[in-house]
C-alpha cells in the first residue's frame, strides 16, 4: 500500500501531512513563510504521521541495513567576511594586546581569500565520520536581492566538492520560490558552472508556499526539495520524518517531486529559539532519537558561517552521535536516489 493510501485512512494525520491549514491562509511572516506559532500542529517534536506509517507496516531500508538516515546539508549564504567585521576583529586584537591576531586580521583585510569558503574543512570533518553532505549554492545575478557573491568565483570550489562525491545543489534566491522564471534562470546559471544537472534545492530564508513551490520546482526539473521546515521551530512540520511526494489538495494529485523535510536548522536553534549550544544539543538529540525509532531521515542544516566555536563543536557532536548509532549520513541526492 502506498504512503498516501495509508495516511488517508487517518483523517487527522492526513490533514497534518497535506498541510491543509496552509491553503489560503491569511497570515504569513515577513519572509512570506507560514510560521509554527500559527499552526494547529502543536507537537512538532513528534513525527506523528511517520509513526502511524510505521505502525501500519511501512519500513524503509537503507544501505548495509543501517537503521536510519541523516541528510546533512549546508546553505552557502555568504563566502566573504564583511570588511567591517574584519576591522572590528583587528581592533579587538589590539585592545586585548594580541599583536599576532591583529596582524593576521590586517593581512585578511588585504587578502582576496574567501574566509567563509571553508568547504574543504567541512568535508574533512564529515569524512572523519564516513559522512557526505549537500552544499546549496546561491546563483544570483548582480543587482538581485540578497546577492552576496558571484557563483562563477566559486567554480574551482564547486568542482572540488562534486568531484569528491559531495553534492552541489541550488540555494534559490529571494523570489525563486514563487517566480518560475527566476527559478529556472538560477538553475541554469549554477549548471553553467557545475557543468552537470542540478537536482537538489533549498530556498533562501526557507521561503516556501504550499503547494505552489513544489509545483514550480517540479516543472523546473528538480528531483527533490529540502526547504520544507519551520524557520521559527525545529521539528517535523507535517509530522513526517520520511521523504515523501507532496499531495496537492486542490487537484487531488501527487506532485512529482520528492520532499526531504528539513528538521533542524542552526539559526532556528540559535536565533529563533534562543538556545545555547547545550540546550540545542538536548533538543537535537531528542529529534534524532525520534527519527531513529521511525527508521526515518533527519535533515540537518548547518551554514558554513556556523562552523566556528561552540556551534562547530555541536555539529561534530551531532554527526558523532549519529555515527555511533550506525546511521547512514549522506547527501540529499543520495537520499533521492534511494527513493527512486
Amino acid at each position: 500500500m502506498q504512503m498516501h493510501d495509508i495516511l488517508q485512512q487517518n483523517p487527522e494525520l492526513w490533514g497534518i501531512f497535506t498541510c491543509a491549514e496552509e491553503y489560503g491562509t491569511a497570515f504569513r511572516d515577513g519572509y512570506d513563510r507560514f510560521p509554527h506559532y500559527m499552526s494547529n500542529h502543536r507537537e512538532p517534536f513528534e513525527p506523528r504521521a511517520s509513526q502511524y506509517l510505521v505502525e501500519q507496516g511501512y519500513h524503509p531500508e537503507y544501505p548495509d541495513g543501517q537503521p536510519f538516515a541523516v541528510c546533512l546539508t549546508h546553505d552557502i549564504d555568504g563566502v566573504y567576511r564583511f570588511a567591517l567585521s574584519k576591522g572590528y576583529a583587528t581592533l579587538s586584537s589590539l585592545k586585548n594586546g594580541a599583536l599576532a591576531g591583529a596582524l593576521a586580521s590586517v593581512r585578511q583585510l588585504r587578502s582576496k581569500k574567501l574566509p567563509f569558503c571553508n568547504f574543504r574543512e567541512i568535508m574533512a570533518l564529515e569524512e572523519k565520520y564516513d559522512a557526505r553532505s549537500s552544499f546549496y549554492i546561491l546563483a544570483l545575478a548582480p543587482g538581485d536581492k540578497d546577492y552576496t557573491y558571484d557563483v562563477r568565483d566559486l567554480e574551482g570550489e564547486i568542482g572540488m566538492i562534486a568531484d569528491a562525491g559531495w553534492e552541489v545543489g541550488l540555494h534559490g534566491g529571494h523570489r525563486a520560490y514563487c517566480d518560475p522564471q527566476a527559478l529556472v534562470a538560477e538553475k541554469r546559471r549554477l549548471e553553467g558552472v557545475t557543468g552537470r544537472p542540478v537536482v537538489g534545492y533549498r530556498n533562501h530564508f526557507l521561503r516556501f508556499r504550499v503547494p505552489e513551490t513544489w509545483e514550480h520546482l517540479s516543472h523546473a526539473g528538480f528531483r527533490y526539495d529540502t526547504t520544507f521546515g519551520y524557520a521559527d521551530c525545529v521539528g517535523f512540520r507535517n509530522g513526517m520524518c520520511h521523504p515523501f511526494k507532496p499531495y496537492d489538495l486542490r487537484t487531488g494529485r501527487e506532485i512529482d517531486i520528492l520532499e526531504i523535510p528539513l528538521t533542524i536548522m542552526d539559526g532556528t536553534l540559535d536565533q529563533y529559539m534562543r538556545l545555547d549550544a547545550g540546550k540545542a544539543w538536548e533538543v537535537t538529540r531528542r529529534l534524532i532519537d525520534a527519527t531513529e525509532r521511525c527508521h526515518g531521515v533527519i535533515t540537518i542544516l548547518w551554514h558554513n558561517t556556523y562552523m566556528e566555536g561552540e556551534w562547530l563543536k555541536l555539529y561534530e557532536n551531532i554527526i558523532r552521535y549519529c555515527r555511533e548509532k550506525g546511521a547512514w549520513m549522506t547527501s540529499g541526492e543520495n537520499i533521492a536516489d534511494l527513493a527512486d
